[in-house]
């Protein structure tokens, strides 16, 4: 899946994602969201891909782009 962080505390590691395609679901971020990643914090806004865990926690972020999108250049 693909989306923006639509908030995230670096103090405490909460987040939430939202989807930016289809039905714009937001998604909480899981504990271990940045572990593994290239991500050492995020920033509002910021596109990311990511997994949707058991829980329905968003983990496993990753970058994401303009193309994964097919948006127009």
């Amino acid at each position: 899946m693909q989306g923006v962080v639509k908030s995230y505390d670096p103090g405490t590691g909460d987040g939430v994602v939202m989807c930016d395609v289809g039905d714009f679901a937001e998604y909480d971020l899981a504990v271990n969201a940045l572990e593994g990643s290239v991500f050492r914090m995020l920033r509002q806004g910021q596109r990311v891909n990511f997994i949707v865990d058991e829980d329905g926690r968003a983990t496993n972020l990753g970058l994401g782009s303009e193309a994964d999108m097919g948006t127009p250049t």
